[in-house]
């Protein structure tokens, strides 16, 4: 018989004085060095391969939570969570994504509810949808006041500025938008259809916009962050198919 002898040292000093100390969240056990005071894990996993974060990160955008992703794919939430950073940090600025304006575009302004951590923080997502590209072209995520509806103004691009804008009766919407560009419509007029469709589409993708859900975010850092991770590349996606 054979039989062999592992000794296992720890990552962060090479020391062998090391004790278990018992299991991650996903099930990994883990070590604690009497030397350096560091916790590891005792059989680290290999790296996933550019194709295989790639496929977890896709699976972020399809109203999958990041606990459904660690169960699924055995990664860590907080490493999704890293790695979902990272990439939108990379993402380009939403005024590059947007394709030329054109003197006639009109522009939809609405805003969606949501919220963040339980559902008595709320928090609104205005938008500024091109009705002839269906591009979103500002956003902004905050409370339903002036004060948002004024950021959500301020990121519109100058090109996009002069358009003629269209919203619903919300008194916001008029202390912000000049009266000479302003179309005031309610609800039963359809003026806002296609923000109102894109919001459907929102829904479809991200669980966290969804009006009865369990899928939110619990900071308003990710719930940023999903949200425009998703626009971003609705953008380029619109501007690709034009080319």
């Amino acid at each position: 018989m054979i039989q062999e002898t592992i000794t296992y040292t720890c990552t962060n000093c090479g020391s062998t004085n090391i004790v278990r100390n018992g299991r991650n969240k996903c099930g990994s056990r883990q070590y604690h060095c009497k030397d350096c005071g560091a916790y590891r894990v005792l059989k680290p996993k290999t790296r996933r391969s550019p194709r295989q974060k790639a496929t977890i990160l896709r699976a972020c955008k399809e109203r999958c939570s990041l606990r459904g992703i660690q169960r699924i794919f055995g990664v860590a939430r907080q490493t999704v969570a890293n790695w979902i950073e990272a990439h939108v940090r990379s993402l380009p600025d939403l005024s590059q994504t947007l394709l030329p304006a054109q003197a006639d575009d009109v522009l939809e302004l609405d805003e969606l509810w949501s919220f963040v951590g339980k559902k008595q923080q709320k928090r609104w997502l205005w938008v500024a949808l091109c009705r002839r590209t269906r591009q979103i072209v500002s956003f902004y995520i905050g409370r339903r006041d002036t004060a948002s509806c004024r950021q959500l103004w301020r990121g519109i691009p100058a090109e996009y500025r002069a358009c003629r804008c269209v919203s619903d009766t919300w008194s916001t919407y008029q202390q912000v938008i000049p009266r000479h560009q302003h179309t005031i419509a309610g609800k039963s007029s359809n003026a806002n259809a296609h923000v109102e469709r894109w919001y459907n589409t929102l829904r479809q993708r991200l669980g966290r916009y969804v009006r009865r859900t369990m899928s939110f975010s619990k900071a308003d850092e990710q719930h940023y962050r999903m949200t425009r991770w998703y626009i971003i590349e609705y953008n380029s996606e619109i501007a690709s198919l034009t080319m």
